[in-house]
């Protein structure tokens, strides 16, 4: 398979009818403790803080930004591994938000997730027939042929050898054992599949094939997918939407052309101003960003991203900016920011010292 991105088809046009999958106001917070003996609750992590999001069928979308902003989290809500604290979560018309383990049973088949890490993600003590074939002999389900059959059919559709049904995770390098992951997510036919930063892990060299594998099976099996990642290169090559995260919450969201090529949000800016580009003609100005991210026990008031923003006022503080779509902007390309960017990726911060 080819070590090289291939960028997928223009963007196609926007998807119609009711989504597959959607989140309304979803929050996770964790509560931090205090105390020895009687423990109690002084605060809270604002993990994931009101997140609006719909993903259709057959689409794929893309979740970026740094690390700590809730991108995980918010994946591991959405497949109810984690109970959400607030919010509505939805999947193809049916609330979910916190519906019981018997009521989830049907549910769980439908969505799947691939994890970030190859490695502690399989059980080194079983063979890749036994981790494959896993979820279909918990699921009862006993596909024509049997399960021996349907798990060496899915080895030979991530691209490893039928016959190495028999074998165990440490015979395997990283981008293989990545590979088993997929097959094991996709062995309950998924129509919607949670991808963690599957390749954060890889070697660059891997990586490609891993992007290409499960984009190829996202246009053959018309799997769904929420792409999370903060490679933003990787995520406009796989991803027909995008949304940037920041501290919990999602501050722009469109479709892949209008966000790379017409950003508003300054730290849109600045997430895209750091991609390294092949072409040397293309110089873009870095945006180099202020201070750390604040905390999520204590976000900022306002505009959680105005702590380190260059264009932040006194309004920023005082009013939270909505999610909302900007004028010139194409349809569906929403941003919450009081004083957006210029649309074009060659737009340049003023010059700020740290205080």
């Amino acid at each position: 398979m080819s070590n090289e991105l291939t960028l997928d088809k223009p963007d196609a046009t926007p998807a119609t009818g009711d989504p597959l999958l959607q989140l309304s106001g979803v929050k996770k917070h964790f509560p931090v403790m205090d105390g020895l003996l009687f423990k109690r609750q002084v605060g809270a992590v604002h993990a994931v803080d009101g997140i609006d999001l719909d993903v259709y069928a057959n689409e794929s979308v893309g979740l970026v930004g740094e690390s700590g902003c809730g991108k995980s989290t918010l994946g591991r809500v959405v497949t109810r591994l984690l109970e959400p604290t607030d919010g509505k979560l939805t999947y193809a018309g049916q609330d979910i938000t916190h519906a019981s383990r018997k009521q989830l049973a049907p549910i769980r088949s439908e969505i799947q997730m691939i994890f970030q890490d190859p490695y502690s993600s399989l059980n080194p003590r079983q063979t890749v027939g036994a981790i494959i074939g896993a979820p279909m002999e918990i699921n009862g389900i006993n596909p024509k042929g049997g399960v021996q059959n349907r798990v060496q059919e899915l080895l030979e559709t991530v691209g490893l050898n039928p016959e190495h049904y028999n074998r165990f995770p440490h015979e395997f390098s990283g981008g293989q054992r990545q590979r088993i992951g997929v097959a094991r997510a996709l062995s309950l036919s998924p129509k919607l599949i949670v991808a963690d930063e599957p390749v954060s892990a890889l070697d660059v060299s891997i990586q490609a094939q891993v992007v290409n594998l499960l984009q190829q099976l996202q246009k053959d099996l018309g799997i769904a997918f929420l792409f999370i990642a903060h490679d933003l290169s990787i995520v406009r090559h796989f991803s027909q939407r995008v949304a940037v995260m920041y501290l919990g919450k999602i501050v722009e969201i469109a479709d892949r052309k209008s966000l790379y090529e017409s950003p508003r949000h300054p730290y849109t800016h600045a997430l895209l101003s750091a991609v390294p580009e092949a072409d040397p003609d293309d110089v873009r100005e870095r945006i180099r960003l202020v201070g750390d991210v604040p905390s999520p026990i204590n976000p900022p008031s306002g505009c959680r991203f105005r702590t380190r923003c260059w264009k932040a006022q006194d309004k920023c503080a005082t009013e939270e900016p909505p999610l909302v779509q900007l004028s010139g902007n194409q349809a569906g390309h929403l941003t919450a920011c009081h004083f957006p960017e210029d649309g074009s990726t060659t737009a340049v911060p003023e010059p700020r010292t740290a205080e």
